[in-house]
């Protein structure tokens, strides 16, 4: 049973690094499941602590993901409907990967600045706030999901060797 473990944490973690890139895939919240697979074996253990500190680290994450993007369309001059281009840019941008998951929210919440009749620099400026608020939310999720890899990974050599 702990091999079957061992390995379904280590496809949850694999695809909660490739969820951190591709926006339809939850990457950090697969990436603790992970842990919690490698948990429940009897040969790793987590402290009650460690466990806790990083579900909730993990919903934070969460939730700053949805919020970033939106932060940074809205700092940078944009309105509701440049978020909403954006998120949608988001939607639209995975059936063009990789680089529509990078473009697409640009050019998503600078049409819908557009629509919204702003100027077309308010426009363009608001598209760079959603395109950073989307790169730093994609780094935040990565470090926490390539993180918890070294976690599950670190266990695991301790238990090999």
């Amino acid at each position: 049973m702990d091999i079957a473990l061992i390995v379904l944490g280590i496809i949850l973690i694999i695809a909660g690094i490739v969820g951190c890139i591709v926006p339809l895939i939850p990457g950090v919240p697969l990436s603790y499941l992970g842990i919690i697979m490698l948990h429940f074996t009897s040969t790793a253990q987590f402290s009650p602590c460690f466990l806790l500190i990083w579900g909730l680290i993990v919903i934070l994450v969460q939730i700053l993901d949805y919020y970033i993007p939106v932060w940074g369309t809205k700092k940078f001059g944009g309105g509701s409907k440049g978020a909403w281009g954006s998120a949608i840019g988001v939607v639209v941008g995975i059936f063009f990967s990789p680089i529509g998951i990078i473009v697409c929210p640009f050019i998503g919440a600078v049409v819908g600045e557009l629509i919204d009749d702003k100027k077309p620099d308010v426009a363009l400026k608001a598209g760079f706030g959603a395109f950073i608020g989307f790169l730093a939310g994609t780094v935040m999720k990565l470090a926490v999901s390539v993180i918890l890899a070294f976690y599950f990974f670190k266990e695991i050599f301790s238990i090999i060797f």
